[in-house]
């Protein structure tokens, strides 16, 4: 999309991925998702038992610590600033 094309010729993402990194692409809509699907997320979010794997939380001041870290392929699972 940053091409402003929809498509873009000739492209193998695979050629630029770092190694460990994953591809993904949603085509969907919020009206996609059913219902139940979304509220057993949530339920599985207020008893505590949704699995986010959590890599590092950094303060504020260390966002730009957290930014190399995901640049260098230093970055396990998500990262979470705080404010």
């Amino acid at each position: 999309m940053l091409s402003n094309q929809w498509t873009v010729r000739d492209f193998y993402p695979l050629d630029y991925l770092p190694t460990g990194v994953r591809l993904t692409a949603y085509k969907g809509d919020a009206a996609d998702l059913p219902p139940r699907v979304l509220q057993d997320f949530l339920d599985a979010v207020a008893a505590r038992t949704a699995a986010v794997p959590i890599g590092r939380v950094y303060r504020f001041d260390q966002i730009v610590e957290a930014h190399t870290d995901i640049e260098e392929n230093r970055a396990t699972g998500k990262l979470v600033v705080t404010t």
